[in-house]
């Protein structure tokens, strides 16, 4: 497989500074070099340039910092879209998650032209699903969920192109733990799938992640979003808005060495590695642990 790696260097999304050496903290724990160990070939495409907040003023407090994030957003839609036009894998390295909305609106157009049905895995503590008329911070990495699924900003919304870019029928939530009122309501009234952290405690892991993946068997291309606190902060402590309760070490790597298994994985980005908040690089080198696992690395 072809990897190309991406990184996305943005906190504008995040209501704390940090997740912007994330990328960075990825690649210095080793991603490339434990990918091509497995056989892979790496193309580390470099980062997407993004101002920092201290150049900027913020303009409108639901939506802080919008035109840097739509402008990061469309340049990393362009980008993802380039790489799946050329046979590449898109590897995408946060910066908060609301980077996703770039990637997704990459991966949806590449899907339009070739008539493919796009399908999403959100592996996270939260929902993602607020809107600007939902937020309860106007921090907009809470809300690349709902824009991907056409709900939401204009400004968000159009970013790539004005169709909604995934069918919430075609969304599955996994890990989630941590809901705010609007995203209850839009997960009922889109029909947006979820799997809480209160069923991967009854059912476990296995099971769970069966029916998620059952849930998404009609898609021909499959993104996984991977927020890294999902996984509980005792195992990854530096991320960007931790949430106790998260994925246990194996239930983890169980994900993703399910979804490598299942040949299902078309696309990865992984968010909100925050080394402000690590110890010793603990989480990156969990992240790329992860990363390996989703890559083929196995067990025996």
């Amino acid at each position: 497989m072809k990897i190309h790696i991406l990184g996305v260097p943005m906190d504008l999304g995040a209501g704390r500074r940090g997740v912007d050496m994330g990328p960075s903290a990825i690649r210095i724990a080793g991603v490339a070099e434990k990918l091509r160990t497995l056989g892979h070939t790496v193309v580390d495409e470099g980062d997407v340039p993004v101002k920092a907040p201290e150049l900027q003023r913020i303009r409108n407090e639901k939506l802080r910092y919008l035109p840097e994030i739509v402008r990061a957003c469309t340049n990393l839609a362009g980008k993802v879209e380039r790489i799946l036009q050329g046979g590449g894998f898109p590897l995408v390295l946060g910066g908060d998650h609301s980077i996703a909305i770039g990637t997704i609106a990459g991966l949806a157009a590449h899907c339009s032209k070739d008539s493919k049905k796009l399908g999403v895995l959100w592996i996270d503590a939260h929902g993602d699903l607020n809107t600007d008329a939902t937020t309860p911070s106007g921090n907009i990495h809470g809300m690349p969920l709902a824009t991907s699924i056409g709900k939401g900003a204009i400004e968000l919304t159009s970013v790539g192109g004005d169709a909604r870019k995934v069918d919430p029928k075609n969304v599955v939530l996994i890990a989630t733990r941590e809901l705010d009122p609007g995203e209850r309501s839009l997960i009922k009234s889109q029909g947006v799938n979820i799997f809480t952290m209160e069923e991967i405690d009854k059912h476990g892991m296995a099971v769970v992640l069966a029916k998620a993946l059952r849930k998404l068997n009609g898609v021909d291309f499959l993104h996984v979003s991977l927020d890294l606190d999902a996984i509980d902060p005792s195992v990854a402590p530096g991320v960007g808005t931790p949430v106790k309760g998260g994925l246990n070490y194996r239930e983890a790597h169980l994900i993703m060495e399910s979804l490598n298994e299942a040949g299902k994985m078309s696309s990865l980005e992984v968010v909100e590695v925050n080394p402000i908040l690590d110890h010793h690089n603990q989480s990156a080198e969990f992240a790329v642990e992860l990363i390996q696992s989703g890559f083929g690395k196995k067990i025996i």
